[in-house]
């Protein structure tokens, strides 16, 4: 009987099978992660075999190495297919994946060749990157995550409102102050507010040279807290880690401005639908009910989260009206668009609550999702019974991107915006998470633009009325800096006159970290 011998890629596919199966692992985990691997491998060598049939081309990686040279083969074979500007990466052999396998932390090598690959593509109108952050070794948009709440750019409380920390953010200005509270945390029941001054930290003096002694306590497992707050009057308050469930709003609340009265709502990140809609809803309800005329949309510490959720917020703020317009539109690369990403074969699609899709006779892959311009065209659905607003005003800082800046920019072609604050963070990309072995690596996938077609804020937006983050005074106070310049527009006040920005006063931030991107989990089969 005749055989055909293997594809050299084939066989070092099928030699790692063996080897995983002759020697087996004790750690389920392991056995897991290295499985994950060989699939990811497998992909590499099923599309490479393709070229090489179809193109008589060799290879594009090799068919031996180690597993993490396997895996820095993956990310750029990965970039090459479905990064939104894989047009900029050069040849398998030119790039050379292996140079990263360097030093003895594989992740901070995955990291290196992930910040190289996001670097190649220039930005014309700033003659930079598109991804330029200007930190080096870390890139504006992409990221590798590696399970841990508190790594890449998870933050400490997750996209599904779970905490585990002490609740409370810190900043250092001229003096000390509790910057944002979470609800439920434990800084939270211990009744501290955004405002509160700090005076000392485990009894011992806190002042504007205290920052490296502060984080190291809010590293810690408890913390005794002495403050002052929004009345003057001293306290100290004994603070515990501990997990909790928190709420995105962090306040809201009904504030006028002359005759009008207006709605303000300070949100603190895009969480999962199932857990940010509830208190959303609430909140505009009360609007509706108030008569509300004018909003108020703090997103001064929001970094994004998921677009489904962008889009509850869009909904709730845009008038009935406006039904079956364009909102945004969603642009993968062509070869995404095009369906030849096969490398995609190899990434199992979950819908938006998490469970596997049946296409075709088989459990969907990204693959056989629509990446098309039509079918990723989003619209208006109005939620909520709020129908009177006629302006929105937007708080924003350097930390308002991603998801924030999506609901301002498709907000704009049919409402009167104006934003308040500083520039934002500039971040119209977004990504689903793609896994390679034991991590999850989030690439720039798409590009968006409003109805308008307007979409080129790499740059971030700029503020049309230049306010300082006031945080010596609480959320919803009319008398902190943004609120009352916005205030004083709507109220056609004379002090609020649009002008032009100014840089804010220099604030240290000390804490948790906040989640910074744009995740899309509604895609959708072909």
């Amino acid at each position: 009987m005749k055989t055909e011998k293997l594809p050299p890629m084939a066989e070092a596919f099928l030699f790692s099978v063996l080897f995983f199966c002759k020697f087996p692992l004790k750690s389920t985990l392991v056995k897991q992660t290295i499985l994950i691997a060989l699939l990811s491998c497998a992909t590499v060598f099923v599309a490479c075999r393709k070229d090489h049939d179809t193109d008589n081309e060799t290879p594009v990686s090799p068919t031996e190495g180690t597993r993490e040279q396997f895996t820095l083969d993956s990310i750029y074979l990965y970039a090459k297919q479905i990064y939104l500007w894989y047009d900029a990466l050069p040849d398998y052999t030119t790039f050379n994946p292996r140079q990263y396998a360097t030093g003895s932390n594989v992740l901070t090598n995955y990291e290196k060749e992930l910040y190289v690959i996001t670097q190649l593509k220039t930005n014309p109108s700033t003659g930079y990157s598109y991804e330029y952050s200007g930190y080096a070794g870390s890139p504006k948009y992409s990221f590798i995550d590696n399970g841990s709440l508190t790594g890449g750019r998870l933050g400490t409380v997750s996209l599904a409102d779970k905490g585990d920390d002490f609740g409370l953010s810190i900043s250092i200005s001229s003096d000390v102050r509790i910057r944002y509270v979470n609800p439920n945390s434990s800084a939270a029941l211990a009744g501290l507010q955004r405002g509160f001054k700090v005076t000392k930290i485990n009894g011992t003096t806190v002042t504007t040279s205290s920052s490296n002694f502060i984080q190291t306590a809010l590293n810690n497992s408890s913390m005794v807290m002495t403050v002052v707050d929004n009345n003057g009057t001293t306290g100290t308050v004994n603070l515990t880690k501990t997990n909790y469930t928190t709420n995105p709003v962090l306040k809201d609340t009904v504030l006028t401005a002359g005759a009008q009265n207006v709605g303000y709502l300070a949100y603190s990140r895009f969480s999962m639908l199932s857990s940010s809609q509830t208190p959303l809803e609430a909140a505009f309800s009360k609007f509706a009910t108030k008569g509300v005329t004018a909003l108020i949309i703090d997103l001064r510490y929001n970094g994004g989260g998921y677009t489904q959720t962008a889009e509850e917020l869009i909904n709730l703020i845009a008038p009935s009206s406006l039904k079956g317009k364009t909102m945004y539109i969603e642009y993968f690369n062509d070869l995404l668009q095009n369906g030849k990403a096969p490398i995609l074969k190899q990434q199992l699609y979950r819908d938006a609550n998490g469970n596997t899709v049946d296409y075709n006779g088989h459990k969907a892959t990204y693959a056989d999702l629509d990446y098309s311009i039509s079918g990723n065209t989003y619209t208006f659905n109005k939620v909520g019974s709020l129908n009177t607003v006629k302006q929105v005003i937007f708080i924003v800082t350097g930390n308002t991107a991603s998801a924030s800046e999506l609901v301002i920019n498709s907000l704009k072609p049919h409402l009167p915006v104006k934003l308040v604050g500083s520039q934002t963070y500039g971040k119209p990309v977004g990504f689903f998470g793609v896994k390679i072995d034991a991590y999850t690596v989030y690439m720039s996938n798409f590009y968006m633009q409003n109805a308008n077609g307007d979409g080129d804020y790499f740059q971030g937006m700029a503020p049309d009325i230049a306010a300082s983050d006031d945080v010596t005074h609480d959320f919803g106070d009319a008398n902190e800096n943004c609120i009352a310049a916005a205030l004083n527009y709507i109220s056609d006040n004379p002090s609020g006159k649009i002008g032009v920005a100014t840089a804010e006063a220099p604030l240290i931030h000390l804490g948790p970290a906040s989640f910074s991107g744009m995740i899309e989990n509604r895609m959708h089969t072909k």
